[in-house]
């Protein structure tokens, strides 16, 4: 499958968290940093995620916001 969203980090799921409706993964990238996406429930389980579960995290966004103290 071909995308056009340029920002695509491989990575290796190490934590799925299924609520009622949604569902919190937890993605280790190459260099060891971790990154979380918020997917309905429904997705997680078409996929079939799961820990050690390899993915492509795929960002795309019209904002990217910093904060800090």
């Amino acid at each position: 499958m071909r995308l056009s969203t340029r920002n695509q980090l491989d990575g290796t799921v190490v934590s799925v968290t299924r609520g009622e409706a949604m569902a919190v993964v937890r993605v280790r990238l190459a260099g060891g940093d971790e990154i979380t996406s918020s997917i309905t429930r429904d997705a997680a389980d078409d996929l079939e995620l799961s820990d050690g579960s390899r993915v492509t995290v795929l960002v795309k966004s019209t904002e990217v916001a910093l904060g800090v103290d």
